[in-house]
Order: structure tokens, then sequence, then C-alpha cells
């Protein structure tokens, strides 16, 4: 070989070779600044006083819950009020959340981690201006003990973190953010009606032999049926759902421009419910889908506002029993004025929250006695106690 030659072929070596040094070089930085990350923020520091709405989309479905500057509201339910205490709960997870693992992966691969298309979800935190303060779109769930194979969509068990994407990076979080989903049902304040002590219940079905009311002295006293015929008996173990009548029922949802008639609601089953405080409740239930009944509410209030004294009340207890009595009338003012507010909206309650108001009149009564049968041979009696006894027969 000439010399010319074996020079090129050096100089050729040292090239290919400075160049494979290179790449390695690179992909040693690469693998460095995804290590930096781990354990690092994912979204960075932001000001949660900024936060003037959630957005949250999947696909077709959205949901906004959006700040007025003294409540929180689901705009896709009519500015229902909103579960403030959930929303603080997801907007603080996601200033705490951390990076588990930054994940390396090209376009391509995004659908497998549902990080595109239809299947990723898209949550961003806005300012008063609708402007985003913080953007992060949500891809599959990963799951315990899944390891890569999860990436590929396999794996199964219990999900305990989740593929995201902020800006061009992508990481794996150790939460899995189940409670990111664009259904406004489930960002709506729960809250319901709540009766307390209820003295008075008066059913009536539109099929008016199916009605009934019902009523006691106090809370600790046995329901009474108001016109009971001379046939009809109360079956006292099938009255105890009435003691705590609606005492902490919830809805499932709401729902918006009612038509009454479709919902049953123009002809629907009533509850009047009369409780020790001066409280009244009226509910309207309409015809089921499901295992759902539409319902309407309306609170009404004739409270006590002056305490009567005792006969034999001391001087020294008047100030106290005074104080009581008006923190229990300030609390009640409060009930009542937050329970009016259920007046323009039109729920959904499940069977299970609102089957007593469903009872019909012969479902409370004390099943009949069986009749004997016609033509039953009378019962005889057994014929060893006919025999005699025998002498020292026990």
């Amino acid at each position: 070989m000439k010399s010319r030659q074996l020079i090129l072929l050096v100089i050729a070596a040292l090239v290919l070779g400075g160049g494979g040094l290179w790449v390695l070089q690179q992909r040693n930085a690469g693998f460095d600044r995804s290590k930096s990350n781990m354990g690092g923020s994912l979204l960075g520091p932001f000001d949660g006083a900024s936060i003037s709405a959630v957005r949250i989309t999947q696909g077709t479905n959205t949901v906004n819950i959006v700040s007025d500057g003294q409540t929180w509201v689901v705009r896709e339910r009519g500015n229902y009020p909103a579960n403030r205490a959930d929303l603080s709960s997801f907007v603080r997870k996601l200033a705490e959340l951390k990076v588990t693992r930054p994940v390396k992966v090209g376009a391509s691969r995004l659908p497998l981690l549902q990080l595109s298309g239809e299947g990723s979800t898209l949550v961003e935190l806005l300012d008063a201006s609708g402007k985003p303060v913080k953007t992060l779109r949500l891809g599959k769930q990963s799951v315990r003990g899944g390891g890569e194979d999860d990436m590929m969509g396999g794996g199964g068990g219990f999900p305990d973190g989740r593929y995201v994407q902020v800006g061009e990076a992508i990481s794996l979080i150790n939460d899995p953010l189940s409670s990111a989903q664009p259904k406004p049902e489930n960002w709506v304040a729960k809250e319901f009606i709540k009766v307390e002590q209820p003295l008075s219940v008066q059913i009536t079905h539109p099929d008016a032999t199916n009605s009934f009311t019902l009523t006691r002295t106090n809370e600790f006293s046995d329901w009474t049926l108001v016109e009971a015929a001379a046939t009809e008996t109360l079956d006292k173990n099938k009255l105890f759902s009435f003691n705590s009548l609606l005492s902490g029922p919830s809805f499932n949802d709401l729902i918006l421009n009612p038509d009454l008639a479709k919902l049953g609601l123009d002809q629907p089953t009533r509850a009047l419910i009369k409780t020790a405080s001066g409280l009244t409740y009226e509910l309207r239930v309409g015809q089921p889908d499901g295992d759902n009944y539409p319902v309407q509410v309306t609170v009404t209030g004739n409270l006590v506002r002056e305490r009567t004294a005792a006969a034999d009340e001391k001087p020294e207890d008047k100030e106290r029993l005074d104080k009581e009595f008006k923190e229990k009338l300030a609390k009640l003012e409060q009930k009542l004025k937050t329970e009016e507010g259920f007046g323009k909206w039109t729920f959904t309650v499940s069977k299970w929250t609102i089957d007593p108001v469903l009872k019909k009149r012969s479902e409370l009564m004390a099943d009949p006695k069986p009749a004997a049968s016609p033509g039953a041979s009378p019962s005889l009696p057994d014929p060893t106690s006919l025999l005699p006894q025998l002498p020292g027969a026990n």
C-alpha cells in the first residue's frame, strides 16, 4: 500500500472515530439532561391565585369550571355552584406533581401513550382573560407492574401513574389523575336538602288511592296514619325510613331546560314534609329514567324568632339560653337561605335516595293474616296423648 493511501485511511478512521465519539457524547448528554429533570416539578412555579378557570377537554367533550371572583361555577350546568373542595384539591395536586421519569419517544409513538387524538385529555389552567397559565396533556394511565409493556398498551391492574406532555417534554408521573374528566356532573357541588326532625309527611300520588299522610308529635314518637280506615293497620317495621327521611340525600346531576311533560313533572308524585324547626319541604318527583328520577324541590320556612322562657327558668340561665336560641336561629336562617336556592333547579336523584317518597299507602300496612282454607279438616289430637299413663311413667 502506498504511503499516500495509508495516510488517507488513517485520516478517515480518525474522522469516523471522532464522529462516533461525538454521537456517543450527545446521547450521554441527552441522558444526563433527562436524569436531571427526574423528581423535578412537572409544571414549574405558578401563582394559584391567578387561576380563574379550569378547562378539561377530551375529544368533543369539555367542562369549564370558572370563577366570577366570588364563587366557582360549572358553565355546562347553567353556572351551578362547583365543588370547591374537589377543585382546590385538583389544582393543588397539579401544582405539586413531580416527574417520576422522563420519557423519550418520537411523534409516531404518541398515539400509543394516548397523547394525541381522541384518547388524550387536555387540562388548561386559565387566567381572568382566558389566557392559559399552565397547560398539560394527559395520556394513558400506567399500571402497577406494567413496566415498559404498559407503554405498548399491555399489562393490567391498578393504575398508579400517567403519561403527560407539557410543551414538548413527555414524562411519567406517579398519579393517575383519574378525576381529570370532562364530565360536568362530576364537578358540581352535590350538597342537597337535609330534612331534620320530620313531624308530618304527606305523599300525594297521581292515583289518589295510593296517597297517605303520616304524623307524629315529636322525633321519638310513633307515626300515625291520618284518616285511617277501620281495616288499616300500620306496620311499624315499614315506617323506619320516614324517621330519617331525606336526612342526607345527594343528587347525581341537573337537568337544564326541563320538559315537564316528558319528565312526568306535570303530574308528579308530591311529598310535603313539615319539620319541628318550622321548615317545610315540597318535592315533586317525575317518571324514572333507569334508576334516576327527576326531582324539583321548594323549601319554605316559618321560624320561631322569639324564645318563650320556661315558667321555672332561673335568672342565671336566661343569658345562656337566649344566646343558644339566637345561635340556633341564625343557623336555621342560613339553612333556609341555602335550601331555598335549590328551587330553581331540576335534579336527577337515585331511586335509592328517593324511595320512601315513592311508597304507596298499601305498602305501609301490616300483612293480612292468612285465612283458614275452606273445607280444611280440623286438627286432630296426637293419638299417643289418648293412651292411659302407665304406672311409673314420666
